[in-house]
């Protein structure tokens, strides 16, 4: 019976559902807001990256290092193999990524920009300082935001109106094929054309799959 009784709970423990988003904001919501408190940086800033960062605690990272914010650095650890740095305890990780914003540049230049309710403001700096590498990591942020409503754990004063700041554009990287072909003409060479285009012989002969510099009239060459 014992024997039973320990497989069924290792099989239990095998399956176990991820920890519920909503679960995680109620564990860490009530420290988050200390941090709030006593440092000024909103709450729902605070939780939004730790629950971006950490998958809402169900990352490896989180759960072997309780490291929430994706901080690397050493660790003593001999689950996992992480360039990431270990904690004590979730609250450690927390207090910690209060303190780079505090103490390191240019992090610690928000301060002066934000107060403790503009959470729109907070998150756009922080990725404009370096801290993700992403494009789309302050939209992502934004969203959990509003999604789980935790701007209402940074105690806004009544008639507190949000400041409106315009959605990023992402232009996507691309070349026009017309803008970047040359239709060969009478008279062309491979070396009137690199002139023209600002390239080299070698350069067009290795584009276009060139063995030989015989050109025809009419021919579309990439530069």
């Amino acid at each position: 019976m014992k024997v039973f009784t320990l497989c069924l709970f290792l099989l239990l423990g095998t399956f176990a559902k991820a920890q519920d988003t909503q679960d995680y904001i109620e564990e860490h919501v009530e420290y988050a807001q200390g941090l709030m408190r006593d440092h000024k940086i909103p709450a729902s800033v605070i939780l939004a990256v730790a629950i971006h960062e950490s998958a809402a605690g169900n990352s490896r990272v989180a759960q072997h290092l309780n490291n929430h914010f994706g901080v690397k650095g050493p660790n003593n650890n001999e689950e996992i193999r992480s360039s990431y740095r270990d904690y004590s305890n979730a609250d450690e990780s927390y207090s910690h990524f209060v303190e780079i914003m505090e103490t390191r540049s240019p992090f610690n230049n928000l301060f002066e920009k934000y107060d403790q309710y503009d959470y729109q403001g907070w998150v756009r700096g922080i990725k404009r300082c370096g801290y993700a590498h992403s494009r789309t990591w302050s939209s992502q942020v934004i969203a959990l935001i509003k999604k789980y409503n935790l701007y209402q754990y940074d105690e806004r004063p009544e008639g507190y109106e949000e400041p409106v700041y315009a959605k990023p554009v992402y232009h996507k990287k691309h070349r026009s094929l017309t803008s970047r072909r040359y239709t060969v003409k009478s008279g062309d060479n491979l070396s009137i054309i690199a002139k023209k285009k600002g390239t080299t012989v070698k350069a067009l002969m290795q584009k276009n799959n060139l063995k030989k510099a015989n050109l025809k009239i009419g021919q579309k060459l990439r530069y």
